[in-house]
């Protein structure tokens, strides 16, 4: 993970250091080399008085270690002082947390106007003051870190404290904004909640609580966030007594009440939908407010639908947004794709099959028995929605696009159910995701595919990277897009090679990507390559067939999902080396160019359907005295219907012998009716709740052998993840003589 966090050569300004959580951050800061100017006014709790031996004290600790410090004695409502301090003394300012605070805890009925406007002016106009002088400095440098101090007060309410909650969660939506307007600059701002024990919350915890809620143990997450390694903006953290999470917002799906645009929505209509309107079941977490805008555009596209009446695009709330974040929500269909055993012979070959190999007949011969689409076909089908007669761009109103600028920057796909041999199929397509990489942007969209019978069939997920579109203040990371997988730190379980035909590109073109960066030398050379360059579907699709070959058995209905990040160009002639690592049900890969030894798929991972005759080796689990528990909790989650649907979570088991890893089980109460595999996750799922124990363990702890609680804390038994969801595992995992 790396070495020791340093702030060597950094400049960081710590309002209310003068003890509490401030003087613990401007000494963890000092110890690791920044230069810290200590600000306290030093008032008391409620903000009365003046002192300057608060900050002196701190400032004389800082240097008898070693470090650099000088004191400033302003209020914050001076800040642009506190910031000259630091320029004066330092010429310039990388950090800045803002931790001054003060309380006047009164009922609201009591509240005075002074109770009011003092923890106002202290802790939100504040903060505001300082951040306002320090913002041009960061900006100038193109490098800052900011940090605002909320409150669980502020998110949650707390008797007695009116103005202390209004003004913390009013930091929160000042530290959002200057998160987005700042990211551009480098300048990266977040919040915390912390729980310390200070002289604000002395007398109000008991004391052996205020005892364990030690400053210090808050002071570890600032660094952190405050670090130029973190890339995190825009985030709301919790802490205290050494634990440390991050909180999101939450909503319910909802309920539209209007049949139709222009309909009056009556309060009867919203209390006779009160109960799926107050419906926690399928929540979101929308993490910007454009997210926001995109359901609110999706519930509008439901009304249209409703009436049969064809969404206006430029009537949505999108339409008021100009640039990449116009995108998000936007999209595309059914549009249609007909093919025939021609089309799938042809992408076989583009992706490598030959008649050299052992099964050729089964991709390659339209009168073979097992006929069948290469596993990755899909992405053929989705393509010709992606890009034909304008495809998805069409529909994007707001933001014109340099289509000589757009790389493929990820791929992933899953196959619901087996494509037929020919058809007709339907495709729809969305935008789900715009991120800032600050050099350009990545367009996310994702598509569903559905045979003539209305059934799906297959679903992609494209990440499209647009050079030079960046620094547009959009989220930097998203909760939508299929996470890439890195491999184990073990030698690959098996390694093979494809070489590249000379005519590769100008073959695979034919399945419908007719780029002339492709196949035109002097189109090619425009783009800066010295000669055409082969698709980075084709590689895909290369990478694809061997995995199907080693681990599948050449039987696609056996390949569920395939991950990858496109890392380098591939020339046509060069040798593709495969490198793939089997755990459980999935297949770690690296694809690599073998004359340049350069990674040209990285992240990869494929899903499959695990059988006895596909395993590369002998499968441990059956050899594993927990194998049984797994069986029979298999048959406990078929027996209790509704399960996933109370539950909605995904927990996985790693399973040790003798303290080496020797098998993975999956409990999946998230998806359908509840399942129980052996392997990790499929389709890029993360897991809610991950559980580590020895094989005997697992054993002793469902018969009731083990208690759970005394395994947790000895050690035996390992958590990670949201330990809470360990209580709805107990209706599969009580006890029973039978186990």
């Amino acid at each position: 993970m790396g070495g020791e966090l340093r702030f060597d050569g950094k400049v960081a300004i710590i309002t209310g250091a003068g003890g509490g959580l401030g003087r613990s951050y401007a000494l963890l800061f000092g110890s690791r080399g920044a230069k810290v100017v200590v600000n306290d006014l030093g008032g008391d709790a409620k903000g009365e008085g003046k002192s300057s031996s608060a900050a002196d004290k701190v400032v004389d600790e800082i240097r008898s270690a070693g470090g650099t410090a000088v004191a400033n004695y302003d209020s914050v409502e001076n800040g642009a002082n506190i910031v000259q301090t630091a320029l004066d003394n330092f010429g310039r300012v990388d950090i800045l947390v803002n931790n001054a605070g003060i309380l006047r805890d009164r009922s609201f009925a009591r509240t005075s106007d002074t109770d009011w406007d003092l923890v106002y002016r202290v802790h939100l106009r504040g903060a505001f003051m300082v951040t306002r002088a320090a913002f041009p400095v960061m900006r100038q440098q193109k490098y800052g870190r900011i940090i605002m101090t909320a409150s669980t007060s502020g998110i949650y309410g707390n008797f007695g404290q009116a103005n202390y909650s209004a003004a913390k969660l009013g930091l929160l939506g000042l530290s959002n904004t200057v998160a987005i307007e700042g990211y551009k600059y480098n300048i990266h701002c977040n919040t915390i909640a912390p729980v310390g024990g200070t002289r604000l919350t002395e007398g109000l915890l008991p004391p052996e609580v205020f005892e364990a809620l030690k400053p210090e143990l808050v002071a570890p997450l600032v660094a952190w966030l405050s670090h130029e390694d973190c890339e995190d903006n825009g985030g709301l953290y919790g802490a205290g007594g050494g634990w440390y999470g991050k909180y999101r917002w939450e909503h319910t799906k909802g309920s539209v009440c209007q049949s139709s645009h222009g309909d009056i929505v009556s309060p009867e209509q919203v209390r006779d939908n009160w109960e799926k309107i107050i419906d926690f079941t399928g929540s979101v977490h929308p993490a910007s407010s454009q997210e926001n805008s995109a359901l609110l555009i999706g519930a509008l596209q439901e009304i249209s639908e409703k009436s049969e009446v064809k969404a206006n695009p430029t009537s949505s709330p999108s339409a008021s947004l100009t640039g990449p974040l116009s995108a998000v929500g936007v999209t595309l269909g059914p549009t249609s794709y007909t093919y025939d055993h021609k089309h799938l012979i042809l992408y076989a070959l583009g992706s490598g099959v030959s008649t050299k190999d052992e099964n050729s007949l089964q991709f390659l011969y339209e009168n073979s028995e097992n006929f069948s689409p290469h596993p990755t076909f899909g992405v053929v089908v989705s393509q010709s929605s992606l890009m034909s007669g304008g495809g998805i761009w069409s529909k994007i109103q707001n933001w014109s696009v340099d289509f000589t600028k757009l790389l493929h920057g990820e791929m992933y796909i899953e196959n619901i159910k087996p494509l037929p041999t020919n058809a007709t199929l339907s495709t729809e397509m969305k935008v789900v995701d715009v991120l800032d990489k600050g050099s350009g942007a990545v367009l996310i969209a994702e598509s569903l595919t559905k045979d003539e019978s209305g059934d799906p069939v297959s679903r992609t997920q494209w990440s499209l990277f647009l050079v030079g579109e960046g620094n547009f203040g959009g989220p930097r990371k998203s909760t939508k897009s299929v996470p890439l997988l890195d491999p184990p730190k073990r030698k690959p379980d098996v390694t093979d090679e494809f070489k590249t035909n000379i005519d590769q590109a100008a073959l695979y073109r034919l399945n419908g990507d007719n780029n002339p960066l492709h196949i035109d030398p002097l189109f090619a050379a425009m783009g800066g390559f010295s000669q055409p360059i082969l698709h980075g579907l084709c590689f895909y699709g290369i990478s694809a067939r061997i995995i199907l070959k080693h681990f599948c058995n050449d039987d696609v209905k056996l390949f569920k999902a395939m991950k990858a990040r496109f890392a380098k160009t591939v020339i046509p002639g060069q040798t593709l080396v495969v490198d793939m690592w089997k755990e459980g049900s999935r297949i770690f890969f690296t694809c690599t160019i073998k004359e340049t030894n350069q990674a040209c798929l990285t992240g990869g991972f494929v899903d499959i359907v695990e059988t006895a005759s596909v395993n590369t080796s002998a499968s441990t689990s059956m050899q594993l005295a927990s194998g049984s528990v797994f069986h029979e909790i298999s048959q406990r989650v078929a027996s209790t219907p509704g399960a996933a649907e109370k539950v909605k979570a995904i927990f996985l088991w790693n399973i040790n012998k003798n303290k080496t890893p020797a098998a993975q089980w999956t409990l999946d109460l998230k998806n359908g009716p509840g399942s129980v595999y052996e392997g990790t996750p499929i389709n890029g799922e993360k897991p809610s709740v991950t559980l580590t124990l020895e094989d005997d363990d697992m054993v002793a702890l469902v018969t009731g052998k083990l208690n759970a609680q005394k395994a947790f804390m000895s050690g035996k038994l390992k958590v990670s993840g949201n330990v809470m969801l360990t209580q709805k595992l107990q209706p599969f995992l009580k006890p029973q003589a039978k186990m």
